[in-house]
């Protein structure tokens, strides 16, 4: 169907149905339907030019005036015709259909400064008989607009670009001549409106199945498949876009994380791999806060099952997982790695402690694995940040930390591993910290509580006796003596390893005081609240420790080897470490991003692929061989 623009009559649109004609067998129109069709007939008389543009301007300004010109982003603009001051000032004011930077040109009057960017979000290039759209246009730099009207042109075609403009909340592509529209509109997840009125489509991408805040799809006026169109009519929108999520085909896998060599190995150096894993707890997982994810690929037993093989198919000596229930790690985790040679270690949030058995079992936690036939666990400590600040004299006159602190049950769990041949030992920290950036405080002192424990904690298994050596391997014609076990003068010399979910990012107070063993009291992310001596003398450790993602960036300065390890709509950043001590481990390598190309076309985690909102960290590492005391210097000889 072929659209003639600018004209006051409508009789080139099709006529809709007749709702009052219907035969009496014919089904009621359901409410979803007729604010289909209230929309529908709303945009009929959206068909002159600028239409949003005019009805904007008079509503903001009390006056009826003509309309406001939008330069065609097909054509080139005149410089020799300078604009009209009516023009002038719409851009002066930075109308929403202004697509140029302000002027005041032919006004006598000063110069207005260009205002930000973001002084307007809407655009309305309707009626304008917009033939095309070039890829390379202006148009997909505005990532600022949440408006963008393009109906009643001439367009066959939409580049898949538009999905740059990240934050719209309403496309209007109405009135045009489509017979498809790019899948990539799927990633657009703010949309709420969208409307391919009067076009040819006859059908909608799967893709559009991640548009869970979309509120009206508007359809009408196309020859669109009659399953699809029987969705909207019966139960509207959110119905149609939960049956394109949940019926999209598997999409491809991407490629295999790449291997980052860091340190070549060293031969005859002992070495192990730790994999760190928030795995997005059963009860977080809801479809209201993961709306984009397909149902299928939300359900717990498909999402724990890629968590096992992700840790099977690592192979990693070492495992912490973070965000596990306590139901889910006596009834699943611990049994089949178990299976596998994993012994593991758990530890709840302390609100466990105030509920029913029923009831505890939803609670989550931290679990560290390790396998048992390579060590043997010593000792594990539960750290409950709220229960230690109780007990801290400088925190009890703080209102702070009764405010603040003691209503977060974050834990961590320490454990004291020693190797079953070498007695080579490793002390594993697994934590989960608060999440919300308005509690950047609370993160402050839950990683410096944790590191004042992780100190007091390897002292106390520095001055533990070495294990005594094991029988000779070999035969018993050619025994193999074993070396001795080394001997740990103090509890920086045994090394660490702190792995989790920091929910920090690296430009925070929590990277810096890990990274750097200092924080000044005065830092910003204290929030101006008061806990004690850590905001009156700052915080300190002795532990030297380093991300094992850390490299060196441009100008010397330090950054993470990969851009994310949280991947949602609203967030990709770095939040999860693997933290070592350098002064005794040397770090080989680890496993790195995700592939580019496939993020490009993800709207978050979780999905088929990945079973949670985080990415599973691995690092392989080396014991630095123990130093060994210098000979005593001889004796002076006097002749």
């Amino acid at each position: 169907m072929q659209h003639h623009h600018h004209q006051n009559s409508l009789s080139h649109y099709p006529s809709p149905p007749s709702h009052q004609q219907q035969s009496p067998a014919a089904q009621p129109i359901s409410s979803h339907w007729q604010q289909q069709m209230i929309k529908y007939e709303t945009m009929r008389t959206a068909h002159s030019p600028h239409h949003r543009a005019r009805a904007s301007a008079m509503a903001s300004r009390g006056v009826t005036k003509s309309a406001i010109t939008i330069t065609n982003p097909n054509k080139p603009s005149d410089e020799d015709n300078p604009p009209s001051p009516s023009l002038a000032l719409a851009m002066a004011i930075n109308h929403p259909s202004s697509t140029v930077p302000p002027s005041t040109d032919g006004l006598g009057r000063p110069a207005a400064p260009r205002p930000p960017e973001n002084t307007w979000t809407s655009l309305d290039m309707g009626g304008v008989n917009i033939k095309s759209i070039p890829p390379g246009s202006g148009l997909f730099s505005f990532n600022f607009l949440t408006c963008l009207y393009l109906n009643h042109n001439s367009l066959t075609s939409v580049p898949p670009e538009i999905s740059r403009l990240c934050h719209l909340e309403l496309i209007d592509l109405s009135g045009n001549n489509l017979t498809s529209v790019p899948s990539e509109i799927g990633m657009i997840i703010t949309l709420r409106e969208l409307y391919f009125f009067d076009n040819h489509l006859t059908t909608i991408p799967h893709e559009f199945g991640t548009l869970h805040r979309l509120k009206t799809l508007g359809i009408e006026g196309n020859p669109i498949d009659a399953t699809l169109k029987a969705i909207i009519q019966k139960d509207g929108t959110p119905a149609l876009v939960s049956y394109l999520r949940d019926t999209c085909p598997m999409p491809m896998p991407p490629p295999t994380r790449p291997i980052i060599q860091i340190t070549p190995l060293e031969a005859g150096l002992e070495t192990f791999k730790v994999l760190s894993y928030n795995i997005l707890c059963e009860r977080a997982a809801t479809a209201k806060m993961y709306g984009y994810t397909p149902a299928w690929a939300l359900l717990w037993d498909y999402r724990r099952g890629r968590v096992l093989q992700e840790v099977t198919e690592s192979k990693a000596d070492i495992v912490c997982m973070q965000e596990v229930d306590m139901g889910q790690y006596e009834d699943f985790f611990s049994r089949h790695l178990a299976e596998l040679g994993y012994e593991g270690v758990y530890g709840a949030k302390s609100r466990y402690k105030t509920m029913q058995d029923s009831d505890r079992r939803l609670v989550d936690g931290c679990a560290t694995f390790f396998r048992k036939d390579r060590y043997q666990l010593v000792e594990n400590h539960l750290i409950e940040f709220n229960s230690i600040a109780m007990q801290r004299q400088d925190f009890k006159k703080t209102d702070d930390m009764f405010n603040r602190v003691l209503g977060k049950d974050h834990i961590a769990i320490i454990c004291l591993l020693e190797d079953l041949v070498t007695g080579t030992r490793i002390i594993v920290s697994n934590t989960h910290l608060h999440w919300d950036a308005s509690y950047s405080d609370v993160k402050l002192v839950q990683t410096a509580l944790l590191m004042e424990e992780v100190e007091k904690i390897a002292h106390g298994f520095a001055k533990y006796p070495p294990r005594p050596p094991d029988t000779p391997s070999g035969t018993d014609e050619h025994p193999v003596a074993r070396p001795p076990p080394p001997i740990y003068t103090d509890g920086t010399k045994i090394p660490l390893i702190a792995c989790g979910d920091f929910n920090s990012m690296p430009t925070s107070g929590v990277y810096e005081f890990l990274s750097t063993g200092s924080l000044p009291a005065t830092h910003p992310d204290f929030l101006s609240h008061t806990y004690g001596n850590y905001t009156s003398d700052g915080l300190r450790h002795k532990l030297g420790l380093k991300s094992a993602y850390t490299t060196v960036g441009p100008g010397g300065v330090a950054e993470e080897l990969i851009p994310m390890t949280n991947v949602t709509p609203g967030f990709h950043g770095v939040i999860d470490y693997i933290w070592y001590s350098p002064g005794n481990l040397i770090l080989n390598s680890v496993v790195g991003e995700i592939d580019k190309m496939y993020l490009e076309k993800v709207v978050g985690f979780p999905n088929a692929h990945f079973p949670s909102d985080h990415i599973a960290l691995t690092a392989n590492f080396s014991m630095k061989p123990p130093r060994e005391s210098s000979a005593p210097r001889p004796p002076p000889v006097f002749s």
